[in-house]
C-alpha cells in the first residue's frame, strides 16, 4: 500500500521529504508500517525505508509508458493485441480465454480505456459461447491477474471490468520477477522474457468469427477458429508449423484440417495449407478434397449441425432478461407497497377484531370467542380461569388460529395437537 501511495504521489509531482513527513505524521494506514518502524528502531530506520519505497515507485512510474491520451492507449491496446496473438492458449480453456479477451479488447478500443462495461450475457454472445462457459472463462481470467472486476453492476447495466495488460508465462515464472527485498520490491524487478514459442494468429480475423454459428463447440470450436486465424495471419504453413502457431495439437490438426478441406476452406499443396481466396467469408473453393464448397457461413453451420446455435442462444438471453426486469418491476412494488403500509405481526390484535368487552370477534360467524382477550401489549392471550376448563374439556378443545393479517378465528382441534 505504501508503494502504491508512492507511486501516485510520484505522478502527482510531490516530493520525497512531503512524502516522508506526510506517511510519518499523518493518521493514513499507508504509512502504518513506517510509524511501528519508527517506534521499534527510531526516525533515521523509518526514513531511509520510505526513501527506499519511493525511489523504487520512481523507477516504476518512469520505466511505465504513461497514458495521458487516446492516442497513448491506443498504442497500448496494440502492444497488448501483438503480445496476446504470439502467445500459446492451449486446450479448449485457452482458446476459450483467447476469445474472452478479444471480445474484451474490441469492447476497450470503443471505450478508450482499459476499464470497461459489459455484462455476462453480452460477453458470451460476443463470444460465441454460453454464459456459463463466458462465466468460468472470467474466473480463470481473475485468478490469472489478466481482469480485474471492479463492481458488480447493476439491475440495468453490466458489471464493470478493467483488462490489465500483462500475460501469463509459459515457464514456471511470471512475466516480471520481482527482486524481493530490494528498493521497491515488486514494482522494480527486470522482466523475465518468455521463450519464442511459435504462437502467431490473426487476433482481427477471430474476433470477426468467434460468434457465427460454424465456430461453436460442436462445430470447428475454438481451434478451428485458431487454425483460420493462424492461416490469415501468416498462408502457406506446414502441418509441423500450424501446430505451433495454432497452439494445437497433431490429433487435434489433423481433425479440424480434414473438416476445413471438406467445406473447401483450406487447399492442401504438397506439404502447405493455404486458405482460400473467400475463406474469411465462409466461400470455399473447388478442390481436390472438396466437389461441394460451402457458399457462406450459414452453409457451413448447417453442414456442422450448429446453425441457429446463436439465435438460441439470444433468445434465451432475452427471456432472462425480460423475466429479470419484471422480477425487478414486482420486488419494487413489493418494496413500495411494504413501505406504505406495513403488515402488522399476526400476534397482534386489530381494533376491528375486538369485541366492545376486550373479547376477540371471530371474523368468520362474528360471534366472541369466550377466554380471548387482548393483553397489555396488544397481543391475543386467554384468559387464565379458561385455560384449565378447555384442558379438562374432554377429547376436543379450542384454540386460536391467527392468519397471515393477524385475524383471529378459532377451531376445534384434537387434543393430542395442543
Amino acid at each position: 500500500m505504501t508503494r502504491a501511495v508512492a507511486a501516485d504521489a510520484v505522478r502527482a509531482g510531490w516530493k520525497r521529504s512531503s512524502f516522508v513527513q506526510v506517511m510519518l505524521d499523518g493518521p493514513y494506514k499507508a504509512g502504518q508500517h513506517a510509524r511501528a518502524l519508527q517506534h521499534r528502531r527510531g526516525y533515521d530506520k523509518a526514513v531511509v525505508w520510505l526513501q527506499r519505497a519511493w525511489d523504487g515507485a520512481q523507477h516504476y512510474v518512469r520505466s511505465t509508458d504513461p497514458i495521458s491520451t487516446r492516442q497513448d492507449f491506443h498504442a497500448a491496446l496494440a502492444a497488448f493485441r501483438s503480445r496476446i496473438e504470439c502467445t500459446p492458449w492451449k486446450g479448449v480453456a485457452g482458446k476459450t480465454d483467447l476469445r474472452n479477451l478479444i471480445a474484451r479488447m474490441e469492447i476497450c478500443a470503443r471505450a478508450g480505456s482499459w476499464d470497461h462495461t459489459v455484462s455476462e450475457r453480452d460477453l458470451a454472445e460476443r463470444m460465441g459461447c454460453s454464459r456459463t462457459t463466458a462465466h468460468n472463462s472470467n474466473q480463470r481470467l481473475l485468478h490469472a491477474k489478466l481482469l480485474r472486476q471492479l463492481d458488480n453492476g447493476s439491475p440495468t447495466q453490466g458489471a464493470r471490468w478493467m483488462l490489465i495488460s500483462r500475460l501469463p508465462s509459459t515457464t514456471s515464472h511470471h512475466w516480471s520477477t520481482p527482486k524481493g527485498p530490494e528498493a521497491g520490491g515488486a514494482m522494480s524487478g527486470p522482466g523475465v522474457r518468455r521463450p519464442d514459442t511459435g504462437a502467431d494468429i490473426d487476433s482481427r480475423a477471430a474476433g470477426q468469427l468467434m460468434h457465427l454459428d460454424a465456430f461453436a463447440h460442436h462445430g470447428l470450436g475454438g481451434s478451428g477458429l485458431a487454425v483460420l486465424a493462424a492461416l490469415a495471419e501468416r498462408d502457406g504453413q506446414s502441418l509441423t508449423e500450424l501446430r505451433a502457431s495454432a497452439s494445437i495439437s497433431r490429433p487435434t490438426a489433423y481433425r479440424q484440417l480434414g473438416k476445413l478441406k471438406t467445406l473447401g476452406l483450406v487447399r492442401h499443396e504438397g506439404e502447405l495449407y493455404h486458405l482460400a481466396p473467400t475463406a474469411l467469408e465462409g466461400i470455399g473453393t473447388d478442390t481436390q478434397d472438396c466437389d461441394t464448397p460451402v457458399t457462406g457461413w450459414r452453409e457451413t453451420a448447417k453442414r456442422l449441425g450448429t446453425a441457429g446455435t446463436g439465435a438460441r442462444r439470444r433468445r434465451h438471453h432475452e427471456a432472462q432478461r425480460v423475466h429479470w426486469h419484471h422480477e425487478q418491476v414486482r420486488l419494487a412494488e413489493r418494496r413500495r407497497t411494504a413501505r406504505q403500509a406495513p403488515l402488522p405481526h399476526p400476534a397482534v390484535a386489530r381494533a376491528q377484531y375486538v369485541g366492545a368487552d376486550g373479547c376477540g370477534v371471530d371474523p368468520t360467524t362474528g360471534k366472541a370467542i369466550v377466554g380471548l382477550y387482548v393483553a397489555s401489549d396488544g397481543c391475543w392471550v386467554w384468559a387464565e380461569d379458561e385455560v384449565p376448563q378447555r384442558q379438562l374439556a374432554g377429547i376436543h378443545s379450542r384454540r386460536v388460529h391467527l392468519d397471515g393479517e393477524g385475524h383471529p378465528s378459532a377451531r376445534d382441534v384434537p387434543r393430542s395437537q395442543l
